[in-house]
C-alpha cells in the first residue's frame, strides 16, 4: 500500500515528539491499579456469598437486596461526587474515595447479620461514587483524544484482571480461613494503595516527571488540563437538566445501563449461578470463574485499541467510539443461549463471549470524555455513572426475585440479554454524533 504525503503528515501530527516524556503512562498505571482494587472491593461479596448466606441465614431474595444495596448509595452520590471532584480536583477526591471504600470493605468482615452488612455496603457505595468520574477526568486531562480509548481500556481492564487472576487466591482464602478473611485482606490492600496515590499523583502542570514537549502534545490533542489552583464552575441543578436534554447523554446512559446489567450479573450472582444452577463444586467454580473475566479483559483492551485505530484511520469519532460499543452489546446479548446448553465447558464459552462483549462497552467512558463539556467533566461523569449504575440497583434485585420465585436462572439470563439488546438500539438510534457538548 502506497503511503501518501497527506497520510504521512497526519501520522506525524498524531505521533508524540521524540523528546516528549512519558509521565502520562505512569499516571495510567495508578488508575489501573486503583480500578482493580475498586472492583475487588465491591465484588468480593459475590465470592463470599454462598458461604456467608449459610452462616448468616440469608435467602436468595435477601441476598439480592444486599448485592443491590451498594448501588443505592453509589448511584445516589454520583452527582455529589462529581461536584466534589470539580471543586477539589482528582488527587484529593481519589485519595479520600479509595481510603474510605477500603475501610468499609474491611468492616464487612465483621458483619454479624443483614443489618450491619447493609450498612457497610451503603458506606462502600458512597465512598466509591467519585472513582470513575475521577478516572474519566484524569484521562481527559492527561491524554490527547487519539490515545483516550486505549487509556480507558487500560484502566478499565483492572476491573476484570484482578478478579480473573486473583479469584483462585480468593477462593483459597475462603476455603482456608473463611469468608471474613476476604474482606480483611482486600480492605487492607486498598488502604495501603490510597497512600501510594497521594504520594504519586500530580496534575500535569504540577508533575515533576512531565516535560514541555509532552504537555504540548497533550494540549494539541485536546487535553483539558487546567492551570494549577483553578477551580471548576459553580454548581446549579439546572446544569443536570441541561445535560439530560442532550441526546448524546440519553443514548450513552441507556447504553451504559445495558452494559452494566451484564457486568453486575458477573460481579454478583455469577458464582452462585455456577454453584447452584450448574452444580459445580468450589474448586471447579474457582477454575471456571476465571475464564469469562479473562475474556472481558481482552474485550476491554481490544475495544480501546480498535477504537483508537478507527479514529486514526477514519477521523470519525462516531465510527471509532460507537462501533465497538454496539458490537459489544450485541455479543453480550448472547448470554441468553446459555439456557439451552448442558455441558459446563459450553456454558462457560457462551458466558465468556457475552462478558467479552461487555468488556468492549467499557469504551463508554472514553465517549464521555469526548462529549463532556469542558468545565463540567466531573458533573457529566457523575450524571453518566448515576444513570448507568441504576443497573447495580435493579439487576441484582430482579435476579434475586426471579431465582427466589422460580428456583432457576433461566429468566434471569433472558432479562440480562434483553437489556443488552436495548442498549445496542440506544447507541444506534438515540446517541447521534459524538461531539463535545457546550454548556454556559
Amino acid at each position: 500500500m502506497e503511503i501518501t504525503t497527506d497520510t504521512a503528515d497526519r501520522a506525524t501530527a498524531l505521533a508524540p515528539p521524540i523528546a516528549a516524556s512519558k509521565a502520562r503512562w505512569g499516571i495510567l498505571s495508578l488508575l489501573a491499579v486503583g480500578t482493580m482494587i475498586n472492583y475487588l472491593d465491591r465484588t468480593v461479596l459475590g465470592i463470599a456469598a454462598p458461604t456467608m448466606t449459610k452462616e448468616l441465614g440469608i435467602d436468595a431474595a435477601a441476598m439480592g437486596l444486599v448485592f443491590s444495596a451498594f448501588s443505592w448509595t453509589y448511584a445516589a452520590f454520583q452527582i455529589p461526587g462529581g461536584i466534589f471532584l470539580d471543586k477539589f480536583g482528582s488527587k484529593t477526591t481519589y485519595f479520600l474515595s479509595i481510603t474510605f471504600w477500603s475501610f468499609f470493605t474491611l468492616l464487612q468482615g465483621f458483619a454479624g447479620g443483614i443489618g450491619t452488612l447493609l450498612g457497610f455496603r451503603f458506606g462502600l457505595g458512597v465512598s466509591e461514587a467519585p472513582c470513575f468520574p475521577t478516572n474519566s477526568r484524569v484521562v481527559g486531562t492527561w491524554f490527547p483524544q487519539q490515545e483516550r480509548a486505549f487509556a480507558t481500556g487500560t484502566y478499565t481492564v483492572g476491573e476484570y484482571i484482578g478478579l480473573a487472576f486473583l479469584s483462585p487466591a480468593l477462593f483459597w482464602l475462603l476455603a482456608e480461613f473463611g469468608w471474613r478473611s476476604l474482606f480483611y485482606v482486600v480492605g487492607a490492600v486498598g488502604i495501603a494503595f490510597g497512600l501510594v496515590w497521594w504520594a504519586r499523583y500530580r496534575e500535569p502542570q504540577d508533575s515533576k516527571t512531565v516535560n514541555r514537549e509532552e504537555l504540548d502534545y497533550i494540549a494539541a490533542g485536546g487535553g483539558l488540563a487546567k492551570p494549577t489552583g483553578e477551580k471548576g464552575k459553580g454548581f446549579a441543578w439546572s446544569q443536570i437538566g441541561t445535560l439530560l436534554k442532550q441526546r448524546q447523554m440519553i443514548g450513552a446512559c441507556l447504553g451504559q445501563f445495558a452494559g452494566n446489567s451484564t457486568l453486575v450479573f458477573f460481579l454478583t450472582w455469577f458464582p452462585t449461578y455456577l454453584a447452584t444452577e450448574r452444580h459445580m463444586g468450589w474448586i471447579k467454580v474457582g477454575f471456571f470463574a476465571v475464564m469469562p473475566f479473562i475474556a472481558a479483559a481482552i474485550g476491554v483492551m481490544l475495544g480501546g485499541i480498535v477504537s483508537d485505530w478507527l479514529l486514526r484511520r477514519t477521523g470519525s469519532a462516531n465510527i471509532a467510539r460507537k462501533g465497538p460499543i454496539i458490537t459489544g452489546l450485541l455479543l453480550a446479548s448472547t448470554i441468553i443461549t446459555a439456557n439451552y446448553v448442558d455441558g459446563d465447558a459450553t456454558v462457560i464459552a457462551i458466558l465468556s463471549v457475552a462478558f467479552f462483549g461487555q468488556g468492549m462497552v467499557g469504551l463508554g467512558w472514553t465517549l464521555i470524555s469526548d462529549i463532556a463539556p469542558r468545565n463540567y467533566m466531573g458533573l457529566t461523569g457523575g450524571v453518566f455513572n448515576l444513570m448507568a449504575n441504576l443497573a447495580g440497583i435493579i439487576t441484582p434485585l430482579v435476579i434475586g426475585f426471579i431465582v427466589s420465585g422460580t428456583g432457576s436462572f433461566v429468566y434471569a439470563l433472558m432479562f440480562v440479554g434483553g437489556i443488552a439488546l436495548i442498549g445496542a438500539l440506544s447507541y444506534i438510534f438515540i446517541l447521534g454524533d459524538v461531539k463535545r457538548m457546550e454548556m454556559e
